[in-house]
């Protein structure tokens, strides 16, 4: 009898220990490229479009809406070196490759995630340098500012705009680049967290968010590019979430390098512009901020 305890005892050890490192595993052992949008925005297809086939037209208006890039000849010869830019893509790479070359380098090397303590330096190379020193990854906002001062450091015209939803009680947003396209004359939404995406028509034709959020309204199949790979019309996750995020945008007024990095004084940080649906009043907007429903300045190519 004695025996059988001791055998039992000894089992039972076994099995708390090995519980104790499943447990030690699944806390700190996290995937370094976890994907943060759920499955779960699939099943809410139907309602986030109901949603947004509610929604009120775009329409003229009055406001006066210009948002500026800002370029910094010295600043983007920093970034360039530092980041060897100019060994990820060929000199006569056209814009869009570059484009996908910059989003590949930032989607690979850098993962989501909610950041436990946030950047003192918001700077492209700041942030770099925040991953190697701090924690590895980061949200779509900070993404999308570490890419945008990477697309303007490799001279394509970029802002990042936050694309958000209907609901003032969904606290989850989503910021993703825009870069502009000479050799098409538009726009063309690139996202450089969860692994890399962006939208294309079935001639794989790069979408900006005006034309994703046309295409959702009117029923014109898309296809998705996760990794920046291929593409697939098959409706996923990440259609699905950008649904819910295409109800309104917001973007800075002027565009540059330190934009929010508030420890560096010399940049115009006074004015933000909201691009909502006519009779829309969007929520978390500040004071001295201009509200529109005219898409066409909102969209209009790059001003310097």
């Amino acid at each position: 009898m004695k025996k059988l305890f001791r055998c039992l005892r000894n089992f039972f050890a076994i099995v708390g220990v090995i519980a104790t490192v499943l447990v030690i595993i699944c806390v700190y052992a996290k995937p370094c490229f976890d994907v943060n949008i759920s499955p779960n925005h699939l099943f809410m297809l139907g309602e986030y479009m109901d949603t947004l086939r509610a929604s009120g037209p775009y329409v003229e208006d009055t406001s006066s809406c210009q948002i500026r890039i800002i370029q910094d000849t010295a600043r983007a010869r920093e970034i360039r070196d530092y980041f060897q830019l100019d060994t990820l893509y060929a000199p006569e790479s056209d814009t869009w490759s570059k484009a996908l070359a910059i989003g590949r380098f930032v989607a690979s090397n850098i993962p989501h995630d909610n950041q436990w303590k946030w950047p003192e330096s918001v700077n492209a190379i700041g942030l770099w340098e925040y991953t190697k020193t701090v924690a590895p990854a980061f949200n779509c906002r900070l993404h999308s500012l570490l890419s945008f001062e990477l697309f303007l450091a490799a001279g394509i015209d970029a802002k990042y705009v936050t694309c958000m939803p209907e609901d003032s009680l969904d606290n989850d947003c989503h910021v993703v680049n825009e870069v502009w396209l000479p050799e098409l004359g538009k726009w063309a939404m690139i996202d450089t967290d969860n692994g890399g995406n962006y939208l294309s028509d079935m001639n794989e034709t790069p979408l900006s968010l005006i034309e994703i959020r046309e295409s959702y309204l009117a029923g014109r199949k898309m296809m998705v590019h996760p990794g920046f790979g291929p593409g697939s019309s098959k409706k996923d996750s990440y259609y699905a979430y950008m649904v819910k995020n295409t109800y309104w945008f917001s973007c800075w007024g002027e565009l540059s390098y330190y934009q929010e990095d508030y420890s560096v004084k010399d940049v115009i940080r006074d004015h933000y512009y909201m691009l909502v649906p006519s009779g829309f009043k969007p929520f978390r907007v500040g004071g001295g901020n201009t509200v529109t429903s005219d898409p066409v300045p909102f969209w209009a190519a790059p001003q310097h």
